[in-house]
């Protein structure tokens, strides 16, 4: 089969999860023997980055990349994001679904390269599959991220009022019912966690069908591949020295209320890979506790190794994650996780058993204590983590379900109407 992939930001041109996600799904997809074309916008891209480094990225053979950059520069995403629809970058992506005989479109984040406009493509005779997965908010939220005020979780939507503080105009397109009428053209809204799509359905969000089908991680993602030894990877230094934090570094990952913690803990260290917007103000709240080290963004096998080796790893998060990659990717490599208890982060705990959630920041710091005090805590959660990894969110179980959907589809189009019914 044939799969093409639109989604905002990619490869080296991109800010965390929904990236990760789609070159893992490219990786085992080429595995398999079919093809993958990958659509991202690198106007947005540069529009949104704010400073942040390139992404070290390598495809894998055979992925084909479309880049889009129109000539428009920043207008581009900008008429996107106040019109929800495609704009400059709409003859550029029609070209490329028209020349290519898709048995799958699968959306991604669309935010700002074509918005809800884009949901009406691909439509014609020879109909491909339409997916769409579900990695922020960006359906209900004008921000994607249900961060309201750049302080806290939405309960109350203020929509107008917190897109001017947050610095951007407001997009009274929503208010005329664009987004409901393009979820019609979707096949399945794909949800990797229970929490996002109960959000979604309490927001009343409408497709013609919506499951739940957890992330998962290519057979490939730290540098080795199942059967080879782990210690292939780089080591970051004695076992029960640190803990690892890693995220986009934004408010709402909650490192601004880890970091001061270490305060508390003078004789560990606490890593935090990754970069963004807020870096500056985090190094500075971290001043005068040399056992903070900010380690910058990291490729995979090195992600992988300070995860391996770190006491656990802390997913701070102040605001809802839809799924947990760095959760993940932690219990992968047999090291547990310590997960604030919002949002999907406690579905990972519940489903592995190989972690710690907590609420307070004494709760966290009692949690920290407890597995670098105690080796036999840790072991025992690091064995879950593993099995998880291969159970739960592994290459295989993944790939099943998501063909299955897909064969689901075809099969209720082939059933002709008065049968259906």
């Amino acid at each position: 089969m044939r799969f093409c992939m639109i989604t905002t930001f990619f490869g080296t041109h991109n800010f965390g999860g929904d990236g990760v996600y789609i070159d893992h799904l490219s990786r085992a997809l080429l595995r398999r023997g079919h093809q993958v074309d990958v659509i991202h916008d690198l106007n947005a891209y540069e529009l949104a980055r704010h400073g942040e480094p390139l992404r070290d990225y390598t495809p894998p053979d055979g992925l084909k990349l479309h880049p889009i950059r129109s000539w428009a520069s920043g207008l581009s995403p900008l008429w996107t994001h106040q019109t929800g629809r495609l704009g400059f970058t709409a003859a550029a992506i029609r070209k490329i679904l028209e020349s290519n005989p898709f048995d799958v479109v699968h959306f991604h984040n669309i935010s700002l390269l074509g918005g809800a406009e884009t949901l009406s493509l691909a439509s014609g005779p020879r109909r491909p599959v339409k997916l769409m997965t579900i990695h922020e908010f960006w359906l209900i939220c004008p921000l994607s991220s249900l961060w309201k005020f750049n302080r806290e979780i939405c309960q109350k939507p203020e929509c107008i009022r917190c897109s001017i503080r947050s610095g951007r105009p407001p997009q009274l397109w929503r208010r005329a019912g664009t987004m409901e009428r393009a979820l019609e053209n979707i096949d399945v809204l794909i949800f990797p966690s229970q929490h996002a799509m109960s959000v979604h359905r309490d927001h009343e969000i409408r497709a013609p069908r919506l499951e739940h089908v957890p992330h998962f991680l290519s057979e490939d993602w730290s540098g080795w591949l199942p059967g080879e030894e782990s210690d292939r990877l780089p080591r970051s230094g004695p076992i029960g020295r640190y803990f690892a934090a890693a995220g986009r570094m934004v408010p709402e990952k909650g490192f601004d209320r880890l970091i001061p913690l270490m305060a508390s803990l003078p004789e560990m260290e606490l890593r935090i890979a990754g970069a963004g917007p807020e870096e500056s103000r985090l190094r500075r709240l971290a001043m005068g506790l040399p056992n903070v080290l900010f380690l910058g963004q990291l490729n995979p096998p090195d992600l992988a190794a300070l995860f391996r080796d770190a006491i656990a790893v802390v997913v701070p998060s102040a605001f809802y994650e839809t799924f947990g990659y760095v959760a993940v990717e932690s219990l992968s490599v047999g090291t547990p996780v310590i997960v604030r208890d919002l949002g999907a982060l406690p579905e990972l705990i519940e489903a592995s058993g190989a972690g710690l959630t907590y609420r307070t920041d004494e709760e966290l710091l009692n949690a920290m204590r407890l597995l670098a005090s105690d080796a036999g805590p840790r072991e025992k959660l690091s064995e879950c983590g593993r099995q998880a990894a291969r159970q739960i969110w592994s290459e295989d179980a993944h790939l099943d379900r998501y063909f299955s959907l897909i064969a689901e589809v075809n099969a209720a189009r082939s059933v002709p109407a008065a049968t259906a019914s």
